[in-house]
């Protein structure tokens, strides 16, 4: 078949969560014989740096550069109801080569990688009506942003922010509900969020192909970084709010009470664009803020326990996954681990109040023999479970259901 991916960033390189799920999904299609295409916002630098990567697995790549939204856009865009992810990557370029690339070439799939593509849903059904399309879903949105309202309603600091995520709850509700009634078919990256899906659009056909890795790329532990003998290490893209608001929960509420016990304990967070929120972190002796690194793995390896203190969110958490695959002891909220067949005590360490995510901390740093059991069992859990050769097929099924429906 020859399927078009419409993506917001170049799936190379596989650094952030989005560009992670996205590379592997088009490498499995074209392992298994598909012929792939690629339309994506990036520079023009970015394409000719990852241009022979992206070769490897595409039959075309197009990009056009990412559009410019200018805080009046957005909030022209709010006060005629739109969601704030509705209007973000709206592009008159990339429409125009879209319309180009759906004129010329004739396409057997167009898969839409996050609810932010859906923007052009309706472009591609006037273009190619014939064409079914397929919405990759990154997270159920919706329900992402009902978890941030819920749980920063009860801060008065966050106030201003709760009352945005509670009017994009409601918005994304409808856009959503709206996207999955009109697609050929909805993949959800887990149970939990296919459930949300259903319940939002009963109609729609929705399937689950989980988040994955190449498990192997992890296994081999980089010796090159020493952070200590008691490092707490978290990591993600520091700009995504459940991740800013995890980072300062850990900081404030629970690595006090890990230092009292363990007073070398040093809580390192790893990730770009770290938000303004996080500059009063800097100015402590216990925490670091990396900003950008070009490779998380060093940090893996380093890391003595890995910690994922998520208090909102949806989908599933590849950094999760990353982190098990390397071998490390985890320690992560229910939240953070949503969307993972994970138990308490057998992969890692379930906890949600600061006190008994503290607890699980300090005596995974206390034992040496806990940490290396947890970290094997981890690691062979995702081998079994979330590596891309097992996922693979789930995601070919997909492609011959849609197929075979039109």
């Amino acid at each position: 078949m020859r399927l078009l991916f419409l993506t917001a960033q170049l799936p190379e390189p596989p650094h952030a969560g989005g560009a992670l799920r996205t590379n592997g999904l088009m490498r499995q299609a074209h392992a298994a014989g598909h012929e792939v295409h690629l339309l994506s916002f990036g520079e023009a630098d970015q394409l000719r740096l990852n241009r022979a990567a992206l070769e490897e697995f595409c039959a075309q790549v197009e990009t056009v550069p990412p559009p410019h939204r200018p805080l009046t856009g957005r909030l022209r865009d709010l006060l005629v109801g739109h969601a704030d992810m509705q209007r973000r990557f709206a592009s008159p370029r990339y429409a125009e080569k879209l319309t180009a690339i759906l004129t010329r070439t004739p396409f057997d799939l167009v898969q839409i990688e996050s609810l932010e593509m859906a923007v052009y849903l309706p472009l591609v059904q006037r273009v190619q009506p014939q064409t079914p399309i397929i919405y990759d879903s990154f997270n159920a949105e919706y329900a992402l942003q009902r978890s941030i309202y819920l749980a920063e309603r009860g801060d008065v600091r966050r106030w201003v922010g709760a009352l945005y995520s509670w009017v994009q709850w409601r918005r994304l509700t409808h856009f959503e509900r709206q996207v999955c009634r009109s697609v050929a078919h909805v993949i959800a990256v887990s149970d939990a969020d296919a459930a949300a899906f259903r319940h939002l659009a009963p109609e729609a056909r929705v399937s689950v192909v989980p988040n994955g890795i190449y498990s192997a790329r992890y296994a081999e532990l980089d010796g090159s970084l020493d952070l200590g003998e008691a490092a707490l290490v978290f990591t993600g893209s520091m700009s995504y709010r459940p991740n800013v608001d995890a980072a300062l929960w850990f900081a404030d509420e629970v690595l006090g009470r890990v230092r009292a016990r363990v007073p070398q304990a040093k809580f390192f967070v790893v990730g770009s664009k770290p938000h303004a929120r996080l500059n009063a972190l800097r100015e402590r002796d216990e925490v670091q803020v990396t900003g950008w690194v070009p490779d998380v793995a060093p940090f893996l390896s380093a890391a003595t326990v890995y910690v994922v203190p998520m208090r909102m969110g949806s989908g599933t958490r590849l950094k999760l996954l990353q982190a098990l695959a390397a071998g490390k002891a985890v320690v992560s909220t229910s939240i953070g681990a949503q969307g993972l067949a994970v138990q308490d005590g057998q992969q890692l360490r379930l906890a949600d109040s600061a006190a008994d995510f503290a607890q699980a901390v300090v005596e995974l740093l206390q034992d040496p023999a806990q940490r290396a059991a947890l970290g094997q069992a981890g690691q062979e859990f995702v081998r079994a479970h979330y590596d891309w050769a097992v996922i693979a097929p789930r995601l070919l099924r997909v492609y011959d259901q849609v197929t075979a429906s039109v």
